[in-house]
């Protein structure tokens, strides 16, 4: 049988204007600012209007760690939105923006996949209304205001040894990530080594994420620390003056995005930091003014529920004030498969054992979870392979860990294949059995914090980390910073910093190579293993396949 392709689905698309689907959350017209027919902005005034509403619930899909299987969250995510409006709830959805790294790189598309899907679909994987661009600007107008201000005498006296803002770019650039800038002579400033990020990873992106308001945006950008002075104390982006200038560039990328899924129900796509090396969370903004608008807000965090959930959890629920009723947990017989050993080439037959075995990485999951108070549902996305006796041995393995495992055919059946996961979501919410409660204190030790995700969520024996790294913890203790949250910038592929380890290990080792301080964002980055802040691209990159046909139409995105 001949399946149409997601994007082959997505043209078919019966869209609704914008206007329609704010309507159905009670946005009116003249707060919407439109991008074509089909995509708006929501105006700061009219979410700041909002304020005193009753807050509806937070449900997080999130999922097991990712395999070349396929695990299909954002789909999940999309498919119980539907769902949740198919059986009379008012429901909306909150994801994030798609980065064009990843995008002509191996990943693909990030709208959903199927019949569960958020459109327009190659708009928002492109451009879609230019917040990645602002964000890029923003981050590299800040750059080039550093270089400047020492070229021009350098009256704060920064260390040029010591500038600590790198460049981004929204793409995969291996060349990128070590370089050196102001070559060519002395009217072109003074050589130092610098690099690339890709903007994902930028601290601008996430405090753009984090920030409440305009107000709150503009504070968090001064709060930045671009470099120190040969006494080591901090220069920051406010010294610099460049805080007002990246506030203009981000006011309309402050404003959260509304767009539909194939059943014309209403999407929050808004922010997008990276998972494995940023907090993995779509805007603040759009969350909070979901919840004051719908009775039900699904989103999403990225990758594994090791790095997004527990980000999720530590950093966004906490920055937020906010706190999720319920979690999903997605998961595939064929990443269970995977996860059991078996090739992905033979992932196609029949082989309930190795389900079985790979069952420990989702049991891994659902314990870290619950950790955090919160009840959690499984839900498997159910692919054509599957058979009954596979399926039900992930059921039966769910059921032993005390929570229970619903089969989701969205993919297929749009909101017909999530009605039953979307009634018993609906009722774990209602029915108020989260206590939620982050990992750990504000007032812990930094490098207890990262010892405590490390032992805690990824069950490692111990944490490596340099005289020098822990002799910069406790600096940045000494300096007021000790009350942040830790973001683990860690491979999203294994509860491990080696990808290849599936399964759910114990007894490794975690080493941190190198901490950051993100004092905007308000977190301390620790960069652990070999993971890249500016990812390469494969060898046979996506953006080769990518190409516009004979009707102007894009053909490979997805």
């Amino acid at each position: 049988m001949a399946y149409k392709t997601d994007i082959e689905i997505a043209r078919e698309a019966n869209k609704q204007q914008i206007q329609a689907i704010g309507a159905k959350l009670d946005i009116p017209t003249e707060h919407l600012l439109p991008f074509g027919h089909d995509k708006a902005k929501v105006s700061a005034e009219f979410i700041k209007q909002q304020t005193g509403k009753k807050d509806g619930k937070l449900i997080l899909v999130t999922a097991i760690n990712p395999t070349p299987a396929g695990e299909g969250k954002t789909t999940t995510t999309v498919g119980l939105g539907d769902g949740l409006n198919a059986i009379g709830k008012k429901a909306a959805i909150c994801i994030r923006e798609a980065s064009l790294g990843p995008c002509f790189g191996m990943k693909g598309g990030a709208a959903g996949g199927g019949y569960a899907q958020v459109v327009p679909m190659e708009e928002m994987n492109l451009h879609f209304t230019g917040d990645f661009h602002a964000i890029t600007s923003a981050h590299n107008l800040l750059s080039a205001m550093i270089d400047n201000h020492i070229y021009w005498g350098n009256e704060l006296e920064i260390d040029q040894r010591r500038v600590v803002w790198r460049r981004v770019l929204d793409m995969n650039d291996r060349a990128l990530r070590d370089v050196v800038t102001s070559l060519g002579g002395v009217a072109n400033g003074f050589p130092r080594q610098a690099g690339f990020d890709i903007t994902v990873a930028s601290e601008v992106m996430a405090i753009l994420c984090l920030a409440n308001d305009l107000e709150d945006l503009q504070t968090r950008l001064g709060n930045i620390i671009v470099a120190y002075r040969r006494d080591k104390s901090p220069v920051y982006c406010r010294d610099i003056k460049a805080d007002g200038a990246m506030t203009v560039l981000l006011q309309q990328a402050m404003q959260p995005n509304l767009v539909q899924t194939l059943e014309n129900n209403p999407a929050f796509v808004h922010g997008g930091p990276f998972a494995n090396i940023a907090h993995g969370c779509n805007s603040v903004v759009a969350t909070k003014a979901a919840l004051k608008l719908a009775d039900y807000v699904v989103t999403e965090a990225g990758f594994g529920a090791d790095l997004g959930a527990e980000k999720f959890m530590n950093i966004k629920c906490r920055k937020a004030g906010i706190a999720p009723s319920a979690v999903v947990l997605v998961a595939t017989v064929r990443a269970m498969k995977m996860n059991g050993g078996v090739a992905k080439n033979d992932l196609g037959e029949e082989n309930v054992e190795a389900v079985k075995s790979g069952c420990s990485n989702l049991g891994r999951h659902i314990e870290n979870v619950k950790s955090f108070g919160v009840p959690v549902i499984v839900a498997i996305n159910h692919f054509v392979t599957d058979t009954d006796a596979e399926v039900a041995a992930v059921q039966e393995y769910v059921a032993s860990q005390g929570s229970e495992a619903v089969l989701c055919t969205h993919w297929a059946n749009g909101s017909e294949g999530t009605k039953e996961l979307a009634e018993k979501v609906a009722a774990m919410a209602d029915s108020d059995q989260a206590n939620f409660s982050p990992l750990y204190p504000d007032d812990m030790p930094l490098l207890e914090k990262i010892e405590t995700v490390a032992k805690g969520i990824y069950r490692a024996d111990e944490v490596t980390a340099s005289k020098a790294i822990k002799d910069q913890l406790k600096q940045w203790e000494e300096a007021g910073y000790g009350n942040l949250p830790v973001c683990m910038a860690k491979t999203q592929y294994s509860f491990t910093t080696d990808p290849t380890r599936r399964g759910a290990p114990v007894g490794h080792t975690l080493p941190i190579r190198e901490v950051r301080l993100s004092a905007g964002a308000g977190f301390i980055v620790a960069i652990c293993g070999d993971i890249m802040t500016m990812p390469g691209l494969p060898r046979v990159p996506s953006a080769e396949a990518i190409c516009l046909n004979d009707d102007g139409e894009i053909e490979g995105l997805f």
